[in-house]
């Protein structure tokens, strides 16, 4: 029989840890000392009591649970001397049907590994939906990790102590994440359209209008009406829309959604995230046969990347009336424009239609954002959500640093006027500068000597910077303090300087009052609440312009890495969010009645 909360909440301390016991392989301690903070509001609430008790222990606690565990494929599974628990984890991702080669390479990683960090290699074989990882992702995921850090290691194994955990918690418990597992699937599904070039090497690549992102919307807009919603479509420039109506015909709308295209290479999560989350509330309202005294609004934004065209944000930049008309006579790689790729694709293609997409935001109550975080934040304090309280303001420059080129053996050190080492100096000094700053990061993301050779001091360097704060003020003051000191370090080199000016965007705070409904879905879920600002840029800024928002980010697996086809998220993880969407729907109710 399944254990309940409330048979945990209630038992005396030697039974209620006999219930949580195989939790942590020969490690009860952990679940013994988490029970002092009982009563637990729920399942989420145990595990995270869990995760902290681990946190608080010494480093060689940590190592002794680490080394409490079997090595993966190893002697213990010949031998068949694995706990039950583990047995069970490494039939499902197939482990005890190695073949003798795979046998054999585990077996060398496992010896490489060991010698490298002196612990076992583990990993959280049942993955991220709980139903086993293929030996393949096993085997590449066990190379990779093979080049990580030793402190970053032994971290990444608690992390995935922590999900074994969790796995196995939810065994104990009876409980299945179902509307996650749901939600993972759809994303996993969706991954199958990906553009020619990509698609080929297993790469998920989706931009603006090809004809994978055209089966992407007709897959959502096909799964927005399986869902339940009232009316569905795809607008002029490619969003797909689905609205479920409010309990009156002239109630307002809460707008809710993200995007659908990738970058190149990318993830499963980026975006679609925010789309599948308040589809899978809408699924729950529409099977309980529930209206709300408001719409919902879901919108998949058909661009966000600007990886075919430069013309970020074009779709959520439709809905605010930001559409750029420049950007119809854009060009991609091919020489197609982007009003060609539209009429391709069966849309109008002209600004009137377009124009027809910008929203009246007096009919909206706001906008919110679910979005998978795309950083190591939430990863490394081993918390399911995170409260974004701000999207970074943001600038960026293409520069150029001009010197003499001269023979690198004859030119003595101080007569040079070298522009690469100008430009190192600079990276220190950004790296430093923004450090000193709380939640600013600053980066030369791309540098360059233009026909360099190895025997001559460069005379050019270009390079690019990227600033980002978590205020206008703060991004300015970085700007400001960084181009003076490029400007004197160039000087005292007698270094020429050109920086062209690319791109600026305002910081996005969100709104006091839906900021505190994220923190009180939150706080319902018995998950420790965490604010943090948001790095990257998402459809969230644009809608700002224009209306409240506030965005809730999920935690990312892999150290959080975005933009790579490592991403990714638990289906706990994503029930959760998905049940902190409902809490705010279910807030925004009580409001609306009273």
């Amino acid at each position: 029989m399944p254990i309940t909360l409330q048979q945990l909440n209630d038992a005396p301390l030697t039974e209620a840890a006999q219930m949580l016991d195989g939790l942590y392989e020969h490690s009860p301690w952990i679940a013994q000392q988490a029970l002092a903070q009982r009563p637990f509001a729920s399942l989420a609430a145990l595990k995270h009591a869990m995760v902290t008790v681990l946190a608080q222990a010494s480093t060689d606690a940590q190592l002794a649970l680490i080394r409490a565990h079997p090595e993966l494929a190893g002697r213990a599974m010949v031998s068949q001397s694995l706990t039950v628990e583990s047995t069970n984890e490494q039939t499902k991702a197939g482990l005890t049907h190695c073949t003798p080669e795979e046998f054999a390479h585990i077996q060398q990683l496992n010896a490489q590994y060991n010698a490298k960090f002196g612990f076992p290699f583990i990993l959280a074989v049942r993955g991220p939906r709980g139903t086993g990882l293929p030996k393949r992702e096993i085997i590449a995921t066990f190379e990779r990790r093979l080049g990580n850090p030793a402190d970053f290691e032994r971290a990444e194994c608690l992390r995935h102590i922590h999900r074994i955990a969790e796995i196995r918690l939810n065994d104990k418990f009876g409980f299945e994440p179902v509307t996650g597992h749901t939600v993972w699937d759809w994303h996993e599904d969706l991954a199958r359209h990906s553009d020619p070039g990509f698609a080929e090497q297993g790469q998920l690549t989706v931009t603006y209008l090809t004809d994978a992102h055209r089966a992407c919307a007709a897959d959502i807009a096909t799964r927005m009406r399986e869902c339940g919603f009232d009316d569905v479509g795809i607008d002029a420039v490619g969003n797909v829309v689905g609205r479920y109506h409010g309990s009156t015909a002239d109630a307002p709308a809460l707008l809710t959604g993200s995007h659908y295209d990738t970058v190149r290479n990318g993830g499963k999560y980026d975006g679609r995230l925010g789309i599948f989350v308040p589809m899978a509330c809408v699924q729950r309202l529409h099977a309980a046969g529930r209206r709300l005294p408001f719409g919902i609004e879901v919108v998949g934004f058909a661009e966000e990347e600007g990886q075919r065209y430069k013309a970020t944000f074009l779709g959520s930049g439709a809905l605010t009336g930001h559409f750029n008309p420049a950007w119809l006579d854009q060009q991609d790689a091919d020489g197609v424009t982007m009003r060609q790729a539209m009429q391709h694709a069966g849309l109008p293609g002209t600004l009137e239609a377009i124009g027809t997409l910008q929203r009246d935001p007096s009919r909206y109550l706001g906008f919110v954002e679910v979005h998978i975080e795309q950083g190591p934040v939430l990863n490394e304090m081993d918390l399911p959500l995170g409260v974004v309280t701000s999207i970074n303001a943001s600038v960026r420059y293409l520069c150029e640093a001009i010197g003499m080129a001269s023979h690198a053996g004859t030119t003595p050190m101080n007569r040079r006027r070298d522009p690469a080492s100008a430009v190192a100096e600079l990276a220190l000094y950004a790296e430093q500068r923004a450090s000193a700053d709380g939640d600013s990061v600053a980066t030369i993301g791309m540098l360059q000597v233009p026909g360099g050779s190895i025997n001559v001091v460069p005379g050019r360097c270009t390079f690019s910077l990227d600033l980002r704060a978590p205020s206008n003020a703060q991004r300015d003051a970085l700007e400001r303090d960084i181009l003076a000191q490029l400007r004197a370090i160039c000087e005292r080199r007698g270094i020429g300087l050109k920086t062209e000016e690319t791109m600026r965007a305002a910081a996005a705070p969100s709104a006091p009052a839906w900021q505190a409904r994220w923190e009180r879905a939150v706080n319902a879920l018995g998950v420790p609440l965490h604010r943090m600002p948001s790095g990257a840029g998402h459809d969230a800024m644009k809608l700002h312009e224009v209306m409240p928002q506030a965005m809730l980010f999920v935690r990312g697996l892999n150290s959080g890495i975005s933009h790579n086809p490592l991403e990714s998220s638990t289906s706990d993880d994503i029930e959760l969010s998905v049940n902190a969407f409902s809490n705010l729907l279910e807030q925004l109710a009580t409001e609306h009645t009273h």
